[in-house]
């Protein structure tokens, strides 16, 4: 009895101690992977990594990660020829490849939410007389923004806000088009407000492998769900 206690002791406290380096390792890794990602990807930021399953050492030694959570506030992607905020960047990413010195990863697939404010869709359209805001709840698509743009016609000043639709095209565009312009009876004046209210800005900067899925608009701004395979996060 007493060799059967003394056994299972020791079999806790080297488990114990695995678990202690199992952790430890955890740490390290995640802080190693957050760095490569901020410079890998010209981020001003560090991102939040967070390794998913025990024992971490074991997806190692087979170099593929179960999960990877990356969190990031305040990513700087490219919108055109300018620049975008994209806040509240959250992505799981699954069968993450990895090296052992951790300067490669590439994640099998991946997916997650970027959310864009209303203040940084308006900056985007690169015109100050364009606003874009909240469009409420109109019908069922949940997809609706308000454009507010302001014209000269017939020598004088028009300002028309227009419900409009937001949608994701070619996995890397966010597209704004109003869904109806009232012409009040003045030719050409539709023309003009759509040349304000209606624009695509395609999002760049984001890792390699990302795409965005479909865009749904709230309250404080847009939130576009993305989806990934074989995504580059490092190397």
């Amino acid at each position: 009895m007493r060799v059967i206690r003394t056994l299972l002791i020791t079999a806790v406290i080297l488990g114990g101690l695995f678990v202690a380096a199992d952790r430890a390792a955890v740490y390290f890794a995640e802080n190693q992977a957050a760095e490569k990602i901020r410079t890998s990807q010209g981020l001003s930021g560090t991102p939040d990594v967070s390794i998913k399953g025990f024992p971490f050492l074991t997806q190692v030694l087979n170099s593929e990660l179960d999960e990877v959570d990356v969190k990031l506030d305040g990513v700087t992607a490219g919108a055109g020829d300018r620049s975008i905020t994209v806040s509240g960047f959250d992505a799981q990413l699954h069968n993450v490849r990895i090296n052992s010195s951790f300067t490669s990863a590439v994640a099998g697939r991946a997916s997650g939410t970027a959310h864009l404010s209303y203040e940084d869709l308006t900056k985007a359209t690169g015109d100050p007389d364009v606003t874009v805001a909240y469009g409420g709840q109109n019908g069922s698509s949940g997809n609706q923004v308000k454009v507010t743009g302001k014209v000269t016609a017939m020598g004088q000043p028009v300002q028309n806000s227009v419900v409009s639709t937001v949608t994701v095209v070619n996995g890397d565009t966010v597209r704004v088009r109003a869904n109806e312009v009232p012409s009040q009876g003045i030719p050409g004046l539709e023309q003009k407000i759509r040349q304000k209210t209606d624009f695509d800005r395609r999002i760049s900067g984001l890792p390699k492998g990302i795409k965005l899925d479909k865009v749904v608009a709230t309250p404080t701004g847009v939130d576009i769900t993305l989806t990934g395979t074989d995504v580059n996060l490092a190397g």
